[in-house]
């Protein structure tokens, strides 16, 4: 098994382009010089705000815990109720995006293919607008936003799997775009029977995404599906880089393509779904974020998942960092991935043909 691993990693790698010998030092020594530099921004990032706190302050504060009384009963209620957590659902948000897009784009063996090409991002949004318009509750939305997503996918395997005339990973992928389309009218028709006053705001709102309610309790319910989206990814990692191949030669290494890419696409779902149900949509992370880690390590799965992951916290963080600091009116978070991330991705784009 080992060895079949290994020639299979190795078929892959060649196929894909390999890391120059000269940056092999530079791909090792990347993801530790990301972790360090992602665990800088949280300080300055907790440190930030209207209440500003220095850095010495945070650590004092972090240090002390959540339960002890100090000098600055304050400062201590700012960062363990308000910041952290925000802070946290950020950083998984960006992590959970930038795996579930560095998977796909191997998967689909696409630079154009993000979290939400099956359409996961407008399930949800529709689920959510359903349940905004019916009077639910903040938790009913989340739930019903999760279940859109997660609906969304399901619907668009299942139709994929009876369209047999085209190739398996076209025919995801233009599914996944007719089913949205689909979706997004759905969504239009649904704002268009709101009440313009009080729930038409609410929904636009939404969609625009935010972090702003952040709270432990969405801490953790995006916390275990991304971790569990993760690790899936994460052994899966050899199998993910045979899928780069097309897939007659995949087969011939032994791989089951139909039985992985199902799985790859519903950890991916589990993980887009969570972040979305709890943040809103907030676009382009997960399509230029994998691009940047690419760059720095090459197309080698196994190397390209972690590090993906924490520069996808780092890039959320910073940019959730910048919306609640820039401006005294906070700024919904995917204008501003909007706005950094069209230069970019042409930027990085143009760097990253030839992995492809």
């Amino acid at each position: 098994m080992r060895g079949r691993r290994r020639i299979a990693v190795t078929a892959a790698t060649d196929a894909r382009g390999a890391v120059p010998a000269r940056g092999v030092a530079r791909s090792r020594l990347a993801l530790p010089i990301a972790l360090a530099l992602l665990f800088a921004l949280a300080i300055v990032a907790i440190g930030l705000g209207r209440y500003s706190l220095g850095v010495a302050e945070v650590l004092d504060v972090l240090q002390r815990g959540p339960s002890a009384s100090g000098a600055d009963d304050t400062a201590s209620a700012i960062v363990w109720q308000i910041r952290l957590p925000r802070i946290g659902v950020a950083m998984l948000v960006g992590a959970a995006l930038a795996a579930a897009g560095a998977a796909f784009q191997q998967l689909f063996r696409n630079p154009l293919v993000a979290p939400d090409t099956l359409g996961v991002s407008a399930g949800a949004a529709l689920g959510a607008v359903v349940a905004i318009v019916l009077g639910a509750t903040f938790l009913v939305i989340q739930i019903a936003a999760f279940a859109g997503g997660m609906l969304t996918v399901l619907v668009v395997m299942l139709v994929a799997t009876r369209l047999r005339a085209f190739d398996p990973i076209v025919t995801l992928i233009l599914t996944g775009v007719v089913i949205a389309s689909l979706l997004g009218a759905g969504i239009a028709f649904t704002k268009f029977v709101a009440d313009p006053y009080n729930q038409l705001p609410a929904i636009t709102f939404w969609l625009m995404g935010s972090f702003a309610s952040s709270t432990y309790r969405e801490l953790v319910a995006v916390a275990v599906p991304v971790a569990l989206c993760l690790v899936v990814l994460g052994v899966l990692a050899w199998r993910i880089n045979v899928l780069a191949l097309p897939d007659d030669e995949a087969r011939s290494l032994g791989l089951d393509t139909q039985r992985t890419r199902a799985i790859v696409i519903a950890a991916a779902t589990l993980a887009t779904s969570a972040c979305v149900a709890v943040s809103g949509i907030v676009g382009w992370v997960g399509l230029i974020v994998p691009h940047m880690a690419r760059l720095i390590v090459g197309p080698e799965f196994s190397r390209l998942l972690p590090l993906s992951a924490v520069m996808g916290a780092a890039f959320m963080l910073a940019i959730d960092t910048a919306a609640r600091v820039v401006l005294a009116l906070e700024l919904p978070p995917g204008i501003l991935t909007a706005v950094l991330g069209t230069p970019l991705f042409l930027v990085l784009l143009a760097r990253t043909r030839r992995d492809f």
